[in-house]
């Protein structure tokens, strides 16, 4: 079918072999038609790595609220300033 989008070239390894047979217990509809299995497996990669992505912000997110603060009051007032006085120029 032409097209102008770029095509990707997919080996049937085991590894491939494995998934699609696992896309067609999952999508039986689907089963004889490798390329339609591939854009499902590929959707559902795509979904889990965003659902990932999105946990492990949540969770760094979280990790900072829980610290928010925990150093205020460490230094007195002008620490910083006085530091800096005492370096070379």
């Amino acid at each position: 079918m032409p097209t102008t989008k770029p095509r990707h070239a997919l080996t049937e390894t085991s590894e491939v072999s494995a998934a699609l047979e696992a896309a067609a217990r999952r999508w039986p509809e689907d089963r004889g038609e490798p390329n339609r299995l591939l854009r499902h497996l590929i959707e559902e990669g795509r979904r889990s790595i965003e659902a990932e992505a999105a946990s492990e912000q949540s969770d760094r997110l979280a990790v900072l609220a829980r610290v928010r603060g925990a150093y205020t009051g460490m230094y007195e007032p002008g620490y910083l300033a006085e530091l800096r006085e005492e370096w070379p120029e």
